[in-house]
């Protein structure tokens, strides 16, 4: 008797088609050169165009910082270009150490893992804490990587509506048997707002779980010192005892750290699946990002520039009545409503010498499709000002084509 299977091939092909049909098709492009923020990107038919970066999460403009650059070339050249073994086997390095200890000092919390990213740090968290009779309350904004953290967990997963403090708290009573996490971002990545963060650590000691904040768009940018939504909120260790901070948006590097109570972190570094397995993060790397972490404690001008070409963006845009979130970070979405009229507005900022990327479903709620505007210390202020001007011609374009079409 013959197998009846579905065609893989087949199924693969009618989803692209549908993608197609829903303007939803992703497609990379490829950076030839930077330098700061204008980017050579090669083009589909051949030759290059220049692009001015507004998408870039390089909040602080690290990336290509000289004593940041230079700590990777010269600790590749002193220790090689790999760990060459997990970090309990024979690749934790005294690099790492010291990348650990210097963000546990300025986050202000005894204890601090590297992680290779921060996708597989939450994924990490979730499943090292919580098993099949435990619950993970999180906020429908959340990122990815906490959904599927969850999932993988095999725990009870419940969502309340976004920034919802009582709906967190009826998904948190939902549920009384078993150890409870009560997760969020600190900034959510699309949208650049903050999490309630108070209100969510008294949600978290009503309920005894334990609260949980990905301060992925948040550290180095927000907080007294660039310590992060955490820190803005005034929340101490035991309100707020685990939090994840990447590496390679403000500080311009690669990786992630979770930091917070020791014995949390001790037992992440113990039994977390995707830290016991995997291969340490080459130590070059951990050198460029302590150098990346001192230069962020330091040098407080770069967040102030940021705030004041957040401002200035706003401020202008508003001017142009262009449509935008209630967001003071650096994340500013414009938005665009279907993913047509988001796919039409990006061409037309690349063509005016922008590259600012098109966020269309699933990443956002369907109807929610966005320009996605990231504002860095990196930039000049006549260069925001240009931005904001060719948003609005963008816009009025996009929407006269489009009401050419239906006349």
């Amino acid at each position: 008797m013959a197998i009846e299977r579905p065609d893989l091939r087949a199924r693969i092909a009618a989803q692209r088609s549908q993608r197609d049909a829903q303007s939803s098709r992703r497609f990379r492009k490829q950076v030839l050169r930077r330098d700061g923020m204008q980017c050579e990107v090669a083009e589909a038919g051949g030759g290059t165009r220049t692009l001015l970066n507004f998408c870039s999460n390089d909040y602080l403009g690290l990336s290509q910082h000289f004593a940041v650059v230079g700590a990777l070339q010269d600790g590749a050249a002193r220790h090689g270009v790999g760990s060459t073994a997990s970090h309990l086997v024979c690749g934790h390095h005294a690099a790492h150490e010291a990348l650990e200890r210097e963000l546990a000092d300025w986050l202000d919390v005894p204890r601090a893992l590297l992680f290779g990213s921060g996708y597989v740090a939450n994924l990490a968290v979730l499943q090292a804490f919580l098993g099949d009779d435990d619950l993970c309350v999180q906020d429908r904004l959340n990122h990815a990587s906490l959904i599927d953290g969850a999932r993988l967990a095999g725990c009870r997963l419940r969502r309340y509506p976004h920034a919802d403090v009582e709906g967190a708290l009826r998904q948190l009573r939902s549920v009384v048997d078993g150890a409870a996490m009560l997760v969020t971002d600190g900034v959510f990545s699309m949208d650049g707002d903050l999490a309630p963060l108070h209100d969510l650590a008294v949600a978290a000691r009503v309920q005894r779980a334990l609260l949980y904040v990905d301060e992925a768009h948040a550290i180095g940018v927000l907080g007294p010192d660039g310590r992060g939504a955490v820190a803005q909120a005034g929340l101490d260790l035991a309100s707020a005892p685990l939090r994840l901070a990447t590496l390679g948006k403000a500080l311009g590097s690669y990786g992630a750290i979770v930091a917070g109570e020791a014995d949390l972190v001790e037992h992440l570094a113990e039994t977390a699946r995707p830290y016991v397995y995997t291969t340490a993060l080459p130590p070059a790397q951990a050198l460029a990002s302590l150098a990346a972490v001192k230069l962020a404690r330091q040098e407080h001008w770069r967040r102030e520039r940021l705030q004041d070409l957040v401002q200035r963006f706003r401020t202008r845009a508003a001017l142009h009545d262009l449509q935008l979130l209630p967001s003071e970070t650096p994340i500013q979405p414009v938005l665009c409503g279907d993913n047509a009229a988001a796919l039409a507005m990006a061409a037309a900022m690349e063509q005016a010498g922008f590259w600012i990327a098109a966020i269309r479903p699933p990443t956002v709620s369907e109807g929610q499709a966005r320009l996605r505007v990231t504002v860095t210390a990196a930039h000049e202020p006549v260069q925001v000002d240009a931005l904001v001007d060719a948003l609005a011609r963008a816009r009025d374009q996009v929407a006269g084509a489009a009401a050419s079409h239906v006349a």
